[in-house]
C-alpha cells in the first residue's frame, strides 16, 4: 500500500522539530570530525578530482575542498583509485590525479582510506580486462595481473593509506552468488581470486585495515544480498582469508513510503541481526558511502530535510550502537556533486537533497543531526 500526500505529509509533519531547523549559511564552529572523535570515531567524505576551479565535488574546488577540510578527518576517492581510472591497459598506471589528491590530503592533515583495489563486477572492469587473454595458462596470467596490480598501488600508497576497501560488490543481489568475471574465469573461480586479493593486501601491509565492501542495506527487497554477503564472509573465515572488516555502503533510500511513519519502509529488526552476525565471525564495521535517496518524500525542501534527519537518525542510531564500527563516511557533502543526481534522479526533477550541504554551500539539518548523532553516541574504549 502506497501512502496518501495526506498521510505522508502528516508523518513528516510529526517529525521532531530539529530535524527541520538549524541550516544556514555560516560554516559550524565544530566539525563533525572533531565531534566524532571526542568519542573514538572518524568522519569523512569521498572527494572527487577536477580541474582547479572546476564546479565539481573536487579538492580542487575551493568552496567544496573547505568544507571537507572543516567537516572531516578521512577522505577518499570517488573514482580516482579504481581501475577504470587508475589503469588504463596491462602496462600503464595513471598516478597523477590521485597523488594530487592525497599530496593535498596530506597537506590538510586529512587520513585517506584506499577505494578500490578490486571492484569484482565486469560492468565496472575496464575493457581490456574484460577482453584478456591470458594465453595458455589463464589462472597464472590472471593472478599476475591482480597481484601486479594489488602491489603496485599499495606499494605506492602504503604510507598514506592504512584502511583498503580490497573487494568491493563481489555479491550478485539478485541471486546471492558470486559475481563471474574474466579474472574468475580464468582462475576457475570467483573464491580464489577473492582470497588471492586480500591475502596479496595482507603480504603488502601486515598491519592495514582489509575491508569487504558492499551495498546490501536495511529496505525490503535486499534479503539475498544480504544472505549472499554473510555466506561470503563466512567463507573468508573458514579458509583463514585476511578480512578484518565489513564496509557498509549505507546509500539508504526511500524509494516509497511506510504509511505509518511517513518514511521509507526498513527492515530493522533483519539489519540488525545481519550485522550481529557480521560482528559475530569478529568483523569490524566501516560505513563507507553514507547518502539518503530522498525520492518519495515532498518537493517542500522543509519537509524533505525532517524526512531525510528522521530516516538517517533511525539508521545511525543503530550503526553507532556497535563499538566495532569507528569510521564513517559521507558519498560526498554537497548535494549539487552527489553521484545520485544522476544515478537516482527524483520523477519532480528536482535535486535530491542527500548530502549535508545543500547546493549553495549551506549546512543542512542533516549535517546538525550527523554532529549530533556522533556526540551522543557513547565513547569507544
Amino acid at each position: 500500500m502506497n501512502p496518501t500526500r495526506r498521510q505522508t505529509l502528516a508523518g513528516i509533519a510529526a517529525l521532531p522539530l530539529v530535524a527541520a531547523t538549524g541550516a544556514g549559511a555560516s560554516a559550524p564552529s565544530t566539525g563533525i570530525d572533531a565531534t566524532a572523535r571526542s568519542t573514538g570515531r572518524r568522519f569523512g567524505t569521498a572527494v572527487a578530482w577536477a580541474p582547479p576551479g572546476a564546479d565539481a565535488g573536487s579538492f580542487n574546488n575551493l568552496a567544496y575542498a573547505a568544507i571537507a577540510e572543516r567537516e572531516c578527518g578521512v577522505i577518499v576517492a570517488e573514482n580516482e583509485m579504481k581501475w577504470q581510472a587508475l589503469r588504463p591497459s596491462p602496462t600503464e598506471y595513471r598516478f597523477e590525479r590521485f597523488d594530487a589528491m592525497v599530496a593535498w590530503a596530506r597537506s590538510k592533515n586529512l587520513d585517506v582510506r584506499g577505494h578500490t583495489l578490486l571492484w569484482a563486477r565486469p560492468k565496472w572492469f575496464p575493457n581490456w580486462l574484460n577482453d584478456h587473454d591470458f594465453g595458455s595458462s589463464p589462472g597464472l596470467a590472471a593472478e599476475k595481473i591482480l597481484t601486479d596490480h594489488i602491489q603496485t598501488v599499495m606499494r605506492r600508497y602504503k604510507s598514506a593509506i592504512s584502511s583498503w576497501d580490497v573487494v568491493n560488490e563481489a555479491v550478485d543481489p539478485e541471486t546471492s552468488g558470486l559475481v563471474e568475471t574474466s579474472l574468475s574465469k580464468a582462475m576457475g573461480g570467483v573464491e580464489p581470486v577473492l582470497d588471492l586479493a586480500f591475502h596479496t593486501a595482507r603480504a603488502e601491509m601486515p598491519n592495514a585495515e582489509l575491508v569487504y565492501n558492499d551495498y546490501m542495506s536495511w529496505e525490503p527487497g535486499n534479503e539475498k544480498h544480504r544472505a549472499g554477503v554473510l555466506k561470503l564472509l563466512e567463507g573468508f573465515r573458514k579458509r583463514n582469508v585476511p578480512v578484518d572488516a565489513l564496509g557498509i555502503q549505507s546509500h539508504i533510500e526511500m524509494f516509497t513510503l511506510d504509511p505509518a511513519t511517513g518514511l521509507g519502509p526498513r527492515q530493522e529488526r533483519e539489519w540488525r541481526n545481519f550485522v550481529d552476525e557480521a560482528v559475530g565471525m569478529g568483523y569490524r564495521l566501516v560505513i563507507t558511502e553514507l547518502d539518503v535517496k530522498d525520492n518519495a518524500l515532498p518537493g517542500d525542501p522543509a519537509q524533505r530535510d525532517a524526512g531525510v534527519v528522521a530516516y538517517l537518525r533511525a539508521y545511525m542510531e543503530l550503526m553507532l550502537s556497535y563499538p566495532q564500527l569507528r569510521d564513517v563516511l559521507a558519498w560526498g557533502m554537497v548535494d549539487k556533486y552527489s553521484w545520485l543526481q544522476g544515478f537516482a534522479p527524483r520523477k519532480d526533477g528536482l535535486p535530491q537533497r542527500c548530502c549535508p550541504y545543500d547546493s549553495s554551500f549551506r549546512a543542512k539539518p542533516m549535517r546538525h543531526e550527523l554532529a549530533r548523532l556522533f556526540g551522543a553516541a557513547k565513547p569507544l574504549g
